[in-house]
Order: C-alpha cells, then structure tokens, then sequence
C-alpha cells in the first residue's frame, strides 16, 4: 500500500489532481456550514433528531441541511434532471438520437440537464423551507420569511446546488471517481463523527445485542459490496487478424454490478419522496387529500414497506442504469471492425444478443444482492432501540462510503497502469 502511494505522489499531475479534488471538498464542507438567515438553529436541530426520514435525507445533503446552508439542496436537484433525461431516451425519439451520436449528443443531452436543475433547484429549496417550517409548527424560522426574503433564500439555496454540480463537474473532468459521487461520500464521511457520537452518549449496556448486530452486518456489507464491485464475468475473445501458432486471445469483461453505486444514489432520492411530498401537502390542508396523504407518511414509517420499495428501486435502477452504459451493439461493432470475435458465436447481431443475454444473467445476481445488501441495515433497525435508531442510516451511508472508494481506487490505478505503458 505504501509503495502505491509514493508512486502515486511522484507522478506529477496525478498528485496535482488528487489535490485538486480535495481542494474542492474543503470548499464544499466550508459551504455546508453557511447558514441561511433567520433560522432557530435549536429547532432545527431538534426536528432531525426526531424524524428519520429527514435524517436520512440529510445525510445525503452532508449534514447542509440541518445547518440551513446555502448548499442545504446538495447535488440532489441535478441527479433527479439526470434521472429524468435518462428515462426520456427511452420515451422521446428525439433523445433516443441524441443518445447515439456518441460524444456531441452526451454534450447536449449534460447542458439540458443542467438547465432543467435549475428550476428544479429552485421548486425543490422552496419545497423543503416549506417543509421544515410546516412539520416544526413553524418553529424553524421564528416570524417566517417575508416576500423579499422568500426570493432571497430561494435565489441562494438554488445557486448552491448549481455550485455543487459544477464542482461535481470538474471533479469528473480529472478522471478520478464521479464527482456527484465523490461529493456525496464527502459529506457522508464529514456526518459519521457526530452520528457515532451520537450513539455512544445514549449507550447503555441493554443496547449491546444491537450495536454487535450492527457491526456484523456493517462488515457483511463491505464484504458483499467489494465481492460484487469485482466480480466480473470473462468473456473470451479471439483475434482473427493477429493469430500465432497457439492462436491468440484475450477476454472482454463484463462486471456484475456496471452501475456501481448510481442505482443506490437514485433509489434513495425516490425513496424520500413520498414522504416528503405528503409531508408538505398536509399543509394545504385539503379535506378530501388528508387521509391519503396521512397514509402515504405512515406507510413509509413502515420498515417493512419502506424497505420493500428501497429494494425493489435498487433493482430496478440497477436493470435501467446498467442499460443506458453498457451498449452491446456498439461492442459487437467494434469487435466486428477489429477482426474480433467470440468463439462459437457469429460476428454481428448475435454478438450483440450474445453480450446482452451474459449481462442480464450475471446482473440479476448484483441486482438482487446489491437490494439485498442496500436494506439488510434497515432490518437491523427493527431491532434497534434508543440512539441506535440511526444505524440503518449509517448502513447506507457505508453502503455508499465503500462503494465509492473502490470506484476511485479503480480509477487511480487504471491511471498508474496508463502510465507504466507510456514508459514502454
């Protein structure tokens, strides 16, 4: 490990870019600790220690949100444009094209979601101040916002979020890890202290059955996700132009979980929804709407509701985000062009149905353990009690941690192995 670690400090511009990278997470923990103001910081404490949902939600915003600050949206708007634009190539021919002009569509397909976050930035800040001064009973923002204020703080919490993306963007741009990514495992590790603190000032010596429970399903959860970040199916691949004697080959991996820890990120911004939405409906007060609305709450309450749809999401998200990265037809084109082929199977479209059929089989594995591994925490939780209630938080949260980790740790080495060969 330390010999990696001094080749990765004597390679120049790879140390100039990790540096880079945590520049730029400095920067957005900084900014996590603005405050909006006019804000009773008591009450606002005092609202996410009592509401789970809101807990959870916060610790994807990397505690911002709790401390009303001006980046209190996190990156949260521009994932769901990102979900939307992605579902849209599916549903409107018009993306689907774009989808398939390779670079230049990518380009147009980012800059529409970047506009579409913005309003969605700004429904979104004003959806949440809303939301938290209607469930504290109006504490939160002791006397409410005036006109001027309410633009004010909407302009602000808006610019946040669009400052975050950009960060996430040249953080993407320097090839180690995804920024979006990258920015939500920085605001998950900044919470962990205080979380763990949290759990030890309310200890007692009843809660020790749960707390040894947890940290069994902790290190079963970085077990699963590192077993199914690496493993990978090897298809073997002969090459027609270039034989020897013993004929020559090489294989074309195929990863069980392609969509690393994306299908996590989506489910999550979904599974909060509901509620949330409920939540700040309830203060219309509309007759006919309550009891719908008030059912909606208790049934995400439920752990056992709550943890069905988050596994059914992952699943699902797994399936659709593994189908918008991995192009079999593109693969089976290249391979053709190349003089390259499976052995057993013809060039061409059956290539094609070949590599979707292997990927669909061997992701229906990373799918069902990946969901399966996304809410074993939350079953903890069922056992739980007293401070140990955040635990199934925190599950996700390392759920998220590691995954992360071994994404950039990836990408770091892919690129002293890039330059070994540029020595040659």
């Amino acid at each position: 490990m330390f010999d990696q670690l001094k080749r990765i400090w004597k390679a120049k511009d790879l140390r100039s870019k990790i540096v880079f990278i945590a520049l730029m997470m400095v920067i957005f923990r900084f900014a996590a600790h603005i405050p909006i103001p006019g804000v009773n910081a008591a009450a606002l404490q005092s609202l996410f220690s009592q509401n789970q949902v809101l807990g959870l939600l916060n610790v994807f915003s990397g505690g911002a949100l709790a401390n009303f600050s001006i980046v209190m949206l996190g990156v949260g708007p521009y994932i769901t444009s990102s979900i939307i634009f992605q579902l849209l190539q599916y549903v409107v021919p018009k993306f689907e094209e774009l989808s398939k002009e390779g670079a230049s569509g990518q380009q147009k397909v980012q800059a529409y979601t970047r506009w579409l976050a913005v309003p969605l930035a700004a429904l979104q800040g004003y959806g949440t101040i809303s939301l938290l001064q209607g469930v504290s009973g109006g504490a939160v923002i002791t006397g409410g916002f005036s006109a001027w204020e309410w633009v004010v703080a909407i302009t602000v919490v808006t610019a946040g979020s669009m400052f975050l993306m950009w960060l996430g963007e040249l953080i993407t741009e320097k090839g180690i890890g995804n920024g979006v990514s990258l920015i939500i495992f920085a605001g998950i590790v900044a919470s962990l202290p205080s979380s763990v603190q949290e759990i030890f000032v309310s200890f007692d010596s009843s809660q020790l059955p749960s707390l040894l429970g947890f940290l069994a399903v902790a290190f079963v959860t970085i077990v699963g996700v590192v077993f199914v970040t690496e493993g990978q199916r090897n298809i073997p691949i002969s090459h027609s132009r270039h034989h020897s004697a013993q004929g020559q080959q090489s294989h074309l991996p195929i990863r069980v979980n392609q969509a690393g820890v994306i299908p996590i990120i989506f489910a999550v911004s979904l599974v909060l929804a509901p509620p949330l939405v409920a939540q700040y409906a309830l203060q219309f007060d509309i007759v006919w709407l309550n009891s719908f609305l008030e059912g909606v709450i208790r049934a995400f309450n439920n752990q056992l509701v709550y943890g069905i749809v988050y596994f059914l999401l992952v699943f699902i998200f797994a399936y659709f985000y593994t189908a918008v990265i991995f192009k079999p037809d593109q693969i089976s084109e290249n391979l053709q062009r190349g003089g390259s082929f499976i052995p057993g199977v013809r060039p061409g479209k059956d290539t094609a149905a070949y590599l979707n059929l292997i990927s669909n089989r061997i992701l229906l594995t990373g799918a069902i353990f990946l969901g399966f591994i996304a809410v074993l925490p939350v079953i903890l939780q069922g056992f739980a009690s007293g401070g140990l209630q955040n635990l199934a938080i925190g599950g996700t949260s390392l759920l998220i941690i590691v995954s992360v980790a071994i994404e950039t740790v990836n990408q770091i080495e892919a690129q002293l192995l890039l330059r070994d060969y540029d020595k040659f």
